[in-house]
């Protein structure tokens, strides 16, 4: 199965300022592809140039199989947009919003009724009566904005950050309606300032630094950049730590790195369960005092600051 989006070697200045400089981007169908970058990288000037809001300086960019430049009518007539800010009128009922889309999308008005009734249903939102959008809570909004952004039944969904400003609750709603339209064959790029977020519903990730992608793949392919399965060990005490350091150097088979300030010592692990179970028993055999053992993999939080020397700032 073909790409359902492709970039090539897309460039974007603003003066003298680059936005894009030859990203490169691929996207497989019916899967959710994040995007990842530290703040200015050039997350949301790919995303208006992938859906025609912008006009690309140099290189090329297909969406559901048409050229963004050449034919951008085909592309807006296959794809939906929810961008970082609602888009529904606060003072309309849900179902009011929807059929408004509807009519504003060309369906004549029984087509849009039914339409409407639909995503109400599909998103959860059925229930809400007459009740004004501005009484909604911050969840049920964005569900409402991504049922808007389904009207045409696009292919291909972009979500720039949909979930800024939303309690964990309000997320997982979001997640749960995402979730639910890739099962049903939608293709998803996700920009995203949550971390966690990636994890949690991409397949595979961008990472985005200056105008490029710089690393590609999925959270697990990113996080074995940073090696596999690490044994973190904190003492009950200071000045056991280089003993502790040692057990655990010969437990791993490979040199521990040691953290004062948090009176740990870690070491990554081949096999994670076996050393484990070694080094509790070295430990208290060797009579050190410890308050926690723990197994632990890579985050995306240390690949992204890895990659681009930014933790966690990863916004638009």
């Amino acid at each position: 199965m073909s790409p359902t989006i492709v970039a090539e070697g897309l460039r974007k200045r603003f003066g003298d300022k680059t936005a894009l400089d030859g990203l490169d981007l691929t996207v497989e169908a019916g899967a959710v592809h994040g995007v990842l970058g530290p703040n200015g990288a050039g997350k949301t000037t790919a995303v208006r140039i992938l859906t025609t809001l912008l006009k690309l300086d140099d290189g090329h960019a297909e969406v559901a199989g048409f050229d963004v430049m050449t034919r951008a009518d085909q592309v807006r007539a296959h794809i939906g947009l929810v961008g970082q800010n609602a888009a529904v009128d606060e003072v309309l009922s849900a179902r009011q919003n929807l059929e408004l889309f509807g009519r504003l999308y060309h369906l004549n008005a029984k087509d849009a009724r039914a339409r409407a009734t639909e995503l109400l249903e599909k998103f959860d939102l059925a229930d809400t009566g007459n009740k004004a959008v501005k009484q909604f809570s911050g969840g049920m909004r964005r569900r409402l904005d991504l049922a808007a952004s389904l009207i045409l039944r696009p292919r291909v969904l972009f979500l720039d950050e949909p979930t800024t400003g939303l309690d964990p609750r309000g997320r997982n709603e979001v997640w749960e309606a995402v979730r639910a339209l890739v099962r049903e064959g939608t293709t998803v790029l996700l920009t995203t300032q949550y971390l966690d977020e990636a994890d949690q519903l991409a397949g595979a990730i961008s990472v985005v630094d200056h105008g490029r992608v710089i690393a590609s793949g999925s959270p697990a392919t990113l996080k074995s950049r940073l090696g596999g399965d690490r044994i973190e060990v904190v003492l009950h005490d200071l000045s056991a730590l280089p003993d502790a350091a040692e057990v655990v150097s010969r437990i791993a088979g490979a040199p521990a790195e040691t953290d004062p300030d948090n009176r740990q010592v870690s070491a990554p692990v081949t096999d994670p369960l076996a050393a484990l179970g070694d080094a509790v028993r070295a430990l208290r055999e060797a009579g050190l005092a410890v308050e926690d053992v723990a197994l632990r993999r890579p985050t995306l939080d240390e690949v992204f600051l890895h990659l681009t020397g930014v933790k966690k700032e990863v916004h638009a």
